[in-house]
């Protein structure tokens, strides 16, 4: 029984080390060269806040608007409002 407990309180250690190891981001690595980005919830067109329902894909980046109106204006000058939201840190 003695034994049974030593095998399985070495068991557990190792196990706890090997979930540390995992949970750590290796420096230097994809995940820390990536910036960190905001989720958007600001229209960049009129300010008011994001409906997930209005969206518009633009250069591989989904955009979200307040209001059906906003795509439209969005869509006359993309690379302003990407711009604008850019800056914001999205």
């Amino acid at each position: 029984m003695k034994k049974l407990v030593i095998v399985m309180s070495a068991m557990l250690m190792l196990m706890r080390v090997g979930m540390a190891g995992a949970q750590a981001a290796p420096s230097g690595g994809p995940a820390a060269a990536r910036p960190t980005v905001q989720k958007q919830t600001v229209c960049p067109v009129m300010g008011g806040e994001v409906n997930r329902d209005l969206f518009a894909d633009f250069d591989g980046k989904r955009v979200y608007f307040c209001c059906k109106g906003c795509p439209a204006v969005f869509k006359q000058d993309p690379a302003k409002y990407i711009a604008k939201l850019e800056k914001d840190g999205w």
